[in-house]
């Protein structure tokens, strides 16, 4: 009878943790280790940021839901002038997924022109959500103060 409740309390755990997860994956969020985060054209191994904003993705060699997030990004980034989609080999780059704490591929950072981390999405994320985070990210500047809102 034991075993019974272990089994049942273990698959309720994991229920509720594959359904928090299915909420949040590549959800576009604001985290706090990103606040004020600006990222330069050579940190990321490009020529130079979009004119606009810079769409970061973070994929590895296997990942089917990079795929899906690259065409995604490469859409989105074809519609609108001025925004760059970079993608960088997670194995290839651990110095700077250490460094910005991305634990899962495909991540995406949207940059504003700056370089500033505006969103971030860990998981393939929705091109609606990419849209959206562009918006922010092309926000024109208050005079002095942060984006419009």
């Amino acid at each position: 009878m034991t075993g019974l409740v272990v089994c049942l309390a273990v698959l309720a755990l994991a229920g509720a943790f594959g359904a928090l997860r299915g909420r949040r994956d590549g959800r576009m969020t604001v985290r706090g280790r990103d606040e004020g985060r600006r990222l330069t054209a050579g940190e990321i191994g490009a020529d130079r940021l979009g004119e606009k904003a810079t769409l970061v993705q973070f994929s590895s060699a296997f990942c089917q839901p990079c795929r899906a997030t690259r065409r995604v990004l490469a859409e989105v980034s074809g519609m609108v002038g001025g925004v760059a989609h970079v993608e960088i080999d997670a194995e290839s780059r651990l110095d700077l997924v250490r460094e910005l704490g991305i634990m899962r591929t495909p991540t995406v950072l949207v940059l504003d022109a700056s370089g500033r981390i505006v969103r971030r999405a860990a998981g393939q994320p929705r091109r609606a959500d990419v849209i959206a985070a562009l918006g922010e990210a092309v926000r024109p500047e208050r005079p002095g103060g942060p984006a419009a809102g």
